[in-house]
């Protein structure tokens, strides 16, 4: 009988934390409606009692229809020496009226006397009470306990009394807690091991990442027998984050063989991901398992090879599973097998055109030892190879640009920038102001050729990186500029090299739309 783990998210209220990151009302809505499509059982959605904000979102979901994902509502334990009705926390926690309510409770003894500063018994009826009366409610009720492990190391037999409160209660589930993150793996186990025969209800496992250790100690909570994982999109939360769910929900479904949620929402995995982050506004991590952009990308010429004729031997999982793809990087480390690889990319067979192969390896070469570095260009790689190919699409043709940047005496800064391009057998002069001169050239050539390019409109640049590849040249240095564009549905980099930081930008701001302009499929100059 296949083992059932249910998928608990926090990414409205822990991942909020994350320093940097702010969600507005819509923003959750949006993320809800996002997981609860994916198919994560239960949406920890905020704090009713801390913030306006989550006050807001609660009585907005009441009036939302979720097809799988049951909202929860956050909240503490009562006040010491108050009772459950009296405790405005819990009043707020009721008037959420979601189905299901996650309460947090002090487990560590050392908490209870310095930051609670009241008794240990007094704490035990906090807990109890307040189970109690959500129950009374008619509320599903996830005890947290909170700094479980860490309450545990220092005193087990009081940590363990405050989940036998909760469950004596009435809680529905107890949820283990490595609040601080700084439990080890084979702790997690060992406790888990101990503690899970002592207790009558489903356990759940809260981690966070403050050793790194999160997403294992997730995983091996579940081996151990815990049918509950914490976590948030993209390891999202406060300090180093939290168990990131990113990471555990296929390793659950393709490595232990737990159904957490159907192969077809595993595939949506990559985008999920992505959407969370565009949302949250905060840079995808290219490196990130599973869905990071360079997961499943390979380099070296050796691997390459490998890949080419078996996946299996470089990569852990196929791609798409998780709706990711391999990528093969072109460097100077790069082989014949990759750009024949890039070829067929193309439509064209190049294993029967080696002098062609030759010559793109060879421009890729000397280009990269003169600062070049494709591996994050896969735009400006692919328009190289069509320029050797005879593939290159003329979308204008650049007369001249010209920059003028005006500093008064008022300490304001303007700049200008001129454009002189010929499109669709016109010659265009375009002048733009922006907030500097990547920015002015970027809307100056817009301008220039916008009305005989509406797809213009959907290709936007996100991200703009500058390196000076020999400082101790000083003001003589090569800079080398990286430009990442995207249109909604696909991203890609390309790049500049040169003296003068204006012409690098220039380069990559050109290839960038270029590379758009032609995958959107646009009519090239005549």
């Amino acid at each position: 009988m296949e083992r059932e783990v249910k998928l608990y998210d926090t990414t409205l209220r822990d991942g909020a934390q994350r320093e940097g990151l702010s969600l507005s009302v819509e923003d959750k809505l949006k993320i809800l409606h996002r997981l609860d499509e994916f198919g994560i059982h239960y949406v920890e959605c905020g704090y009713p009692a801390s913030n306006p904000k989550d006050a807001e979102l609660f009585r907005r979901l009441m009036e939302i229809e979720l097809r799988n994902a049951v909202p929860v509502a956050f909240g503490a334990t009562r006040k010491a020496l108050i009772g459950a009705d009296k405790d405005k926390g819990l009043e707020e926690l009721l008037r959420a009226e979601t189905p299901a309510v996650c309460l947090v409770g002090k487990t560590w003894d050392l908490h209870v006397k310095r930051a609670l500063q009241t008794q240990l018994d007094e704490n035990l009826f906090m807990i109890s009470d307040s189970v109690e009366y959500m129950k009374k409610h008619g509320r599903l009720v996830f005890y947290d306990a909170e700094h479980f492990f860490d309450a545990y190391k220092s005193n087990p037999r009081y940590a363990l009394e405050t989940i036998r409160a909760a469950v004596e209660a009435g809680a529905d589930w107890v949820c283990l807690c490595d609040t601080n993150g700084g439990t080890l793996p084979w702790e997690v186990a060992g406790i888990i091991v101990e503690v899970k025969d002592e207790i009558p209800v489903p356990l759940g496992i809260h981690a966070h990442n403050d050793s790194g250790c999160a997403v294992a100690n997730s995983l091996l909570a579940v081996k151990e027998g815990v049918t509950l994982v914490h976590g948030t999109i993209n390891g999202y939360g406060e300090r180093c984050g939290n168990a990131d769910l990113v990471a555990i929900i296929p390793a659950l479904v393709l490595k232990m063989g737990i159904p957490a949620v159907t192969m077809e929402s595993l595939a949506s995995l990559t985008e999920l991901s992505h959407y969370v982050s565009e949302i949250a506004n905060v840079k995808p991590d290219n490196h990130q398992p599973y869905v990071g952009r360079n997961a499943f990308a390979h380099k070296g010429g050796l691997h390459i090879s490998a890949v080419l004729k078996d996946p299996a031997t470089y990569e852990h999982i196929r791609p798409e599973l998780v709706g990711n793809r391999q990528r093969i990087e072109v460097s100077e480390l790069s082989g014949k097998s990759t750009i024949i690889l890039k070829g067929r990319e193309l439509g064209r067979d190049l294993s029967k055109n080696p002098e062609k192969v030759q010559e793109i390896l060879r421009l890729v070469k000397e280009l990269e030892h003169r600062g070049y570095h494709f591996e994050a260009a896969d735009g400006s790689f692919e328009l190289l190879m069509r320029r050797v190919l005879g593939m290159h699409q003329v979308f204008f043709r650049l007369e001249s640009f010209r920059v003028i940047m005006e500093k008064r005496e008022d300490g304001k800064v303007e700049t200008e920038a001129t454009v002189k391009v010929h499109c669709r057998g016109k010659r265009i002069i375009e002048t733009a102001e922006g907030n500097g001169p990547v920015n002015a050239l970027d809307r100056a050539l817009r301008q220039a050729i916008g009305r005989a390019y509406p797809e213009l409109e959907e290709i936007e640049l996100q991200d703009y990186k500058v390196l000076i590849l020999n400082p101790e040249k000083a003001t003589a240095a090569v800079t080398r500029v990286l430009i990442e564009s995207g249109d909604g549905e696909k991203t890609w980099g390309t790049i500049g090299v040169s003296e003068n930081i204006i012409e690098a930008s220039w380069q990559a701001l050109v290839d960038s739309i270029e590379y758009g302009l032609l995958h959107k499929k646009a009519k090239p100059d005549a």
